[in-house]
């Protein structure tokens, strides 16, 4: 095929690590983008490593002029915003810099990159993919800045879609659930790291749910049955059928929470969620 480039955030582990090397041994030439890349992959045919922070503009503006410098003869095709972080939190408990860093990163900075990839993109007639999460379709307690950031995103994907309908540019939303990958070695110590910041009573309310729910997200990510090949093929699959689908999903939790959301009522959902927050009773600990 006629060379295609495509630019992957976060791409030196996890998803998007697997997305490269899946996409490059399909004919693809990938830019491989990530704050910390250098020799990631070891010089693998078609993967070229760039260094981004696509929470800085200057970084962002480095990175598609070297891209633009080398690749005069062949527009960048796609991109894949797949960076992002996960902030565990109760809302009460949650620091307005972990929100900030939450939505910098999984909303203003994936929006920064792409503004810079549309007019490329818009010229080779290529695609944008936006990878989300299960929680962009229910927001789960002590999940809410990621939630927040997650149900952002869709709505950025849905409006840019409709903006570029008739520019000859597609762009669709991958939304992965549970899938084991480095970050969630570091899941529970994130959040408890967290709960320490609070001194205060209220953090009598939430320690025993919150933990537990830690405990068991963990544990759920290391028993999932989908795995980054299931999300690199999914990629793969959006990057090259003629005509992309608007939306994705990768396990089935992922479609369980999407058809959830969709066939449930509030109250229903809520109900579901009960268990997970804290009792009455730990409500009344707090002495005002």
């Amino acid at each position: 095929m006629i060379r295609k480039n495509i630019l992957v955030t976060g791409a030196s582990s996890g998803l998007g690590y697997a997305a490269t090397r899946t996409l490059a041994a399909n004919g693809f030439y990938v830019f491989a983008a990530a704050r910390e890349i250098c020799g990631v992959f070891n010089s693998i045919e078609n993967i070229e490593e760039v260094v981004l922070d696509i929470t800085n503009e200057q970084s962002i503006k480095e990175c598609f002029s070297y891209i633009e410098t080398i690749n005069k003869d062949y527009p960048l095709w796609g991109l894949v915003n797949n960076a992002g972080i996960c902030v565990p939190s109760p809302l009460e408990l949650l620091e307005s810099f972990d929100l900030r860093r939450q939505l910098d990163t999984n909303v203003i900075g994936q929006l920064l990159v792409t503004q810079s990839a549309i007019p490329f993109i818009r010229k080779s007639q290529g695609r944008i993919v936006n990878i989300t999460s299960g929680l962009g379709s229910i927001a789960v307690p002590y999940l809410g800045a990621y939630s927040i950031a997650q149900f952002a995103k869709m709505g950025f994907s849905d409006a840019l879609r409709r903006e570029l309908k008739h520019s000859g540019a597609t762009v669709s939303v991958v939304q992965p659930g549970a899938i084991y990958t480095p970050i969630w070695d570091k899941f529970l110590t994130t959040g408890k790291e967290i709960l320490n910041q609070s001194t205060d009573e209220k953090r009598k309310i939430y320690e025993r749910s919150f933990t537990e729910f830690l405990k068991s997200s963990q544990a759920a990510a290391y028993s999932a049955k989908a795995t980054e090949d299931d999300f690199a093929q999914v990629i793969l699959e959006v990057l090259t059928t003629k005509m992309p689908a608007t939306h994705y999903y990768v396990g089935d939790d992922a479609k369980y929470f999407a058809e959830k959301s969709r066939k449930s009522t509030t109250f229903e959902i809520d109900q579901w969620f009960d268990l997970q927050s804290p009792t009455e009773s730990e409500f009344k600990k707090i002495v005002y």
